[in-house]
């Protein structure tokens, strides 16, 4: 045993002189780190991880009777640098040498004497192949793959022959995919054959297409669109997750950035069924006609054909195309003027159930106000508001004023729409409308030019009376007011029998613009910044003893409807 041993240490101390040194000056770039090699397998599709901004080398070696061959490079979705060169030693090294645990074949070729050839070179983001004759006299072929944007990945596939391999699916020649028709919700789509599918019979189904659909961009490969999808899925659980962010999760994804530098090529599984199961192909069969549906109208989409190699896991993509969807049949929209109050009228018999109005609001900031009331106490009110198509706020319009914020657009598009059957009524029976008024909907839009939000509304809509302060001839009255400097008018109305035992309540819709000038009592400002304190009160005078009387507070605004506090029935005293 201690000759064995001996023998060994003296190989290990005299082994390295049996190989001439050779010193020469390389620069950084082509410096080849001091790892294990990565050899190209023949034949074989290779996954290749790309960190950012660093040279990975793939080395392969050509039979002695191999006359040609190919090699063929898929870049996934961002743009890589790759050539190929050939590199020719003087010498060759011993077979019987025996290398240091540091050293590697094609590390010690390379910093032997002998020359370097670049045979090829591509930058950008489509599948590129590289096809020449074999050389006698190259010793080894050196494959340098980069990424200057980030992180991504590549497919590798070498192949010696003169016939071609069969591993990609075949591409007709015109790749491109045209459109034949273009709808409102639905584009058909239709692209040459691939060979790889017409020659096959029909009993065979290896290959499939797969056409894909989105709003964004066309992807350059199969490979680009999965990413594109994972990519959204994981943004979505990100959000939901909402995990904190701490020094653990970076310390191990720049420890797998590490070790993921310079790991193994990988090949692709043979079964796909993981591969591409997050795929959603809107097409997928051996037919080159599809009909994509549901989707939106005036909208701009990229369409993608790609056709797969199901057994040898590859594919190849079409050349895109992208086709924007018709627009909607507008409608007829009425044009609302700056600051005009309308009401708007459901008719209970014919097609009269929906509305649209337009508004353009003034000034550059683009902003105005629109405020709504329903006032058909048995109809639902829907409002819609959109501005290029996309909707903006959508919601039910009741009793209480609602007020929407418009911002952003030089033009809105209102839509109002009656939900379900309106009830029988009229305006001698239904308190909410006002005798004389048949409208459904009570409706403002202005424009509001150096606000930035929607006003402030008062914290209670309701009235309040002291009985104390109560008078033969007067009453005092006291509401909530804003923060805002506002005007508030206060209205009164003298109550007959019939109407003092029926209640006497004002129509929520009645607004100053249909009192009369004699029922108004007084207007006054008031603004208060603490809401807690902001209430203001009104001494009402010059009413007559005994007698019922309805009043009414309307908060007068610059933008909007005024606001209109609850009615509030008081009597004077008959004696005092």
């Amino acid at each position: 045993m201690s000759v064995f041993w001996f023998l060994g240490a003296v190989l290990a101390l005299f082994g390295g002189n049996l190989w001439p040194q050779v010193h020469s000056a390389l620069a950084p770039e082509n410096e080849v780190p001091l790892r294990p090699t990565t050899w190209l397998p023949e034949g074989k599709v290779t996954t290749i991880t790309l960190p950012k901004g660093r040279t990975r080398r793939l080395y392969f070696t050509l039979k002695k009777k191999a006359p040609s061959m190919s090699v063929t490079v898929s870049p996934c979705d961002l743009p890589i640098e790759w050539s190929l060169a050939a590199r020719t030693l003087k010498d060759k090294p011993l077979k019987s040498l025996q290398w240091s645990t540091k050293k590697s074949v094609p590390e010690v070729w390379w910093r032997g004497p002998g020359t370097e050839e670049k045979i090829h070179s591509f930058t950008g983001n489509a599948v590129d192949t590289y096809m020449g004759p074999s050389s006698p006299h190259v010793s080894i072929y050196i494959l340098r793959l980069r990424s200057k944007e980030q992180n991504t990945r590549a497919t590798v596939y070498l192949h010696e022959g003169l016939r071609p391999s069969g591993t990609f699916p075949l591409l007709p020649a015109d790749p491109q995919v045209h459109t034949l028709g273009v709808g409102m919700t639905s584009v058909t789509l239709s692209w040459a054959p691939s060979a790889s599918i017409s020659r096959l019979p029909h009993t065979q189904k290896s290959y499939d297409y797969c056409v894909l659909v989105n709003s964004k961009h066309n992807y350059p490969s199969l490979c680009a669109a999965q990413q594109s999808i994972r990519k959204e899925k994981n943004q979505k659980e990100e959000k939901k997750e909402r995990r904190r962010v701490t020094a653990w999760p970076v310390l191990k994804d720049w420890w797998w950035q590490q070790w993921d530098t310079y790991s193994d090529p990988q090949t692709l599984p043979s079964s796909l069924t993981d591969e591409y199961a997050d795929l959603q192909c809107v097409c997928k069969g051996t037919e080159s006609v599809c009909t994509v549906s549901e989707l939106l109208p005036d909208t701009q989409y990229y369409f993608d054909v790609f056709v797969i190699d199901k057994m040898n896991g590859t594919s190849m993509a079409y050349t895109g195309t992208f086709a924007h969807t018709h627009e909607e049949a507008r409608p007829t929209a009425t044009p609302l003027r700056e600051g005009e109050l309308r009401w708007v009228t459901f008719r209970d018999k014919g097609s009269n159930s929906e509305q649209f109005f337009s508004f353009h609001p003034r000034g550059w900031q683009q902003s105005g106000l629109l405020t709504l009331q329903s006032c058909g106490g048995g109809q639902k009110v829907k409002v819609t508001v959109s501005s290029k198509g996309e909707v903006l706020n959508s919601q039910d319009v009741g009793g209480d004023l609602i007020q929407i914020w418009l911002q952003g657009s030089p033009s809105y598009l209102i839509h109002l729409e009656r939900e379900g059957t309106p009830a029988q009524t009229s305006a001698a029976t239904d308190p909410a409308l006002p005798q004389g008024l048949m409208a459904s909907v009570k409706m403002q839009t202005s424009s509001a030019y150096h606000r930035r939000a929607v006003p402030s509304l008062p914290s209670t809509l309701q009235l309040k009376t002291f009985n104390r302060l109560r008078s033969c001839n007067s009453v005092t009255l006291a509401w909530m007011g804003t923060e805002e400097r506002s005007l508030y008018c206060v209205y009164r109305r003298k109550l007959g029998k019939y109407e003092q035992e029926s209640g006497g309540v004002s129509a929520p819709c009645l607004g100053p613009e249909s009192r009369s000038d004699t029922e108004r009592v007084l207007c006054k400002y008031f603004q208060e910044l603490n809401p807690r304190r902001a209430v203001t009160t009104a001494v009402i005078g010059g009413l007559e003893p005994g007698m019922a009387y309805v009043f009414d507070v309307y908060l007068m605004r610059r933008w909007g409807i005024p606001i209109k506090y609850a009615s509030k029935m008081v009597k004077t005293r008959k004696e005092c």
